[in-house]
């Protein structure tokens, strides 16, 4: 991906130096760009080969809204992110009866490390303090809405990227 973006922003640069930025600027925005795309496609075709089209894209949808409000812990590459998120995506079908037999526990559980950690958002992220509370609150919302809704799917999407809002790091108390 890094090779094509670097591809594409060399392009838009040659076509209009003068208003564009810089190619490093371009080519991170693009990369971006690029694996979000990648993993959709991915996740929409391994959804349609395995059957399971619709709840592979809800799980990565539902995953993506809830990791903008809540954020969470990265991997330390994109390709690293591309293969987890692609393989829960397509996955989660399968797992979701597990979720579905425990889902009020399981939900329960997610909400409540939504409300303690959430939100938690990337150290690089310039989200200003203030808006914090609306994060968590709206984070909440999201999770609170599959009480009602009462999708494994969704459940188990939540349950996951809750997962990643814990600060499993220890502070050291001076």
């Amino acid at each position: 991906m890094n090779f094509l973006a670097n591809r594409i922003a060399i392009a838009i640069k040659n076509a209009n130096s003068e208003a564009t930025h810089s190619i490093e600027v371009m080519q991170y925005s693009l990369n971006i760009i690029l694996n979000t795309c990648f993993i959709i496609l991915a996740t929409a075709v391994n959804g349609i080969v395995t059957g399971h089209f619709s709840e592979s894209l809800i799980f990565l949808v539902s995953f993506s809204f809830l990791r903008l409000s809540s954020g969470g812990f990265h991997l330390k590459t994109a390709t690293a992110c591309n293969i987890v998120t692609i393989f829960l995506s397509t996955a989660s079908p399968f797992l979701s009866f597990f979720f579905e037999q425990n889902f009020w526990f399981l939900s329960t559980i997610c909400f409540l490390i939504i409300v303690v950690f959430a939100p938690n958002p990337d150290k690089n992220a310039r989200i200003p303090i203030k808006i914090y509370p609306t994060l968590k609150l709206l984070s909440i919302v999201l999770v609170g809405s599959n009480f009602l809704i009462h999708s494994s799917v969704i459940g188990l999407a939540f349950l996951v990227q809750s997962l990643t809002v814990i600060k499993w790091k220890r502070r050291r108390i001076t």
